[in-house]
């Protein structure tokens, strides 16, 4: 089709590539700083974010605190902490920023964002009034207080805008816990003290700040990252699709379109719940204009598929079926291969009758 006119933008939902995307919608011109930081397991590295001329950072948790970080035989969210993302944190605060745009999905943690207060100066006690330190998920339990009385006040003036991609709550057979914990590595029993721990602390939230997170949808992002920016920052949870949306001017962009074509890495029930697909489609529908998206996997049902609202759901090659094949459909000239052949062959078989106009 070499008459279309093709219109492409930067799009992400509060995971990796959120603050590239951001960075590209905002009109202000930005920094990038690369923040010395600890990763999940307390290893060094480097974690990138993005600053802007008038004190605005824009930044992604998984930079500092992400499962891409861990190798799979390191996954295991009782260890793994969101310690590194305070730092990251701080280091802007350092640098004069006030203002903080975060996106929260991509996270290997399950510790209730104690580690990323911790970072901050938040002091978490124990039964005796002593500290607890190296908070993660395994320590949750242990936590009886929360002291803030060593916070720097920039911490605690600073405004937080956070995107993230579920309306989880902390806690609950619905929560942070028992949605993502697997996929970060927890096996039953370690979900058992996770979940524990994370109903042990968010009674501590209650009781400190009058905050039940268990009844906050977005509490449970990223471990209860979410629920901590809330409760304890005062931060606001935003659905991360439709803040970038909103900053790169979608609707009008889009307003003309025959067809929107998306991805994501994976298509499956969570789909739907908030993530990048779903949001395209709610405003897509409004306008009228069909969507296809394309993904690694597909994974949905008859029924699944009806829910999405998409005209179409294609994977763009065979199922991976080991760690080898996942590595080799990752590589950038494979996707790319792949996703522009399927793209292709999508839109020589998509009936004319899907275009509000024939292209």
């Amino acid at each position: 089709m070499p008459d279309c006119e093709v219109i492409s933008i930067n799009i992400a939902d509060g995971g990796e590539g959120t603050a590239e995307a951001i960075a590209e919608a905002t009109s202000h011109t930005t920094q990038c700083i690369n923040a010395l930081v600890h990763d999940p397991l307390g290893r060094h590295i480097e974690a990138e974010y993005q600053m802007t001329s008038d004190g605005t950072a824009f930044m992604e948790m998984a930079a500092a605190s992400g499962l891409t970080l861990l190798s799979p035989a390191e996954r295991n969210p009782l260890l793994t902490s969101s310690f590194g993302t305070g730092e990251m944190i701080l280091d802007a605060i350092d640098r004069g920023c006030r203002n903080f745009i975060i996106g929260i999905g991509g996270s290997s943690t399950n510790d209730g964002g104690t580690g990323m207060l911790e970072a901050l100066g938040f002091r978490f006690l124990d039964t005796t009034g002593n500290q607890i330190k190296g908070l993660c998920g395994r320590t949750l339990e242990s936590i009886d207080d929360i002291d803030v009385s060593e916070v720097p006040t920039a911490v605690l003036e600073s405004s937080f805008t956070i995107a993230c991609d579920v309306e989880t709550p902390f806690c609950g057979k619905e929560g942070a816990t028992y949605v993502f914990a697997p996929q970060k590595g927890a096996d039953a029993k370690g979900m058992e003290i996770l979940e524990s721990g994370m109903r042990s602390l968010n009674e501590v939230i209650r009781k400190k700040t009058g905050t039940d997170l268990s009844k906050t949808k977005g509490a449970g992002a990223a471990g209860g990252l979410g629920g901590a920016f809330k409760a304890c920052l005062n931060a606001s949870l935003t659905k991360g699709i439709d803040l970038i949306l909103d900053m790169a001017g979608f609707d009008e962009m889009a307003k003309d379109a025959d067809l929107i074509i998306t991805g994501e890495g994976r298509i499956d029930h969570q789909t739907c719940k908030g993530k990048t697909i779903s949001g395209i489609v709610s405003r897509a529908k409004k306008a009228g204009i069909p969507v296809i998206a394309i993904a690694g996997i597909v994974d949905l049902d008859e029924n699944e598929m009806a829910e999405s609202g998409l005209a179409g759901a294609l994977p763009i090659g065979p199922r991976p079926e080991n760690e080898s094949d996942l590595e080799y459909a990752m590589r950038p000239e494979v996707a790319s291969d792949r996703i522009s052949s399927t793209v292709a062959k999508a839109l020589e078989s998509l009936s004319p009758s899907l275009f509000r106009e024939n292209p």
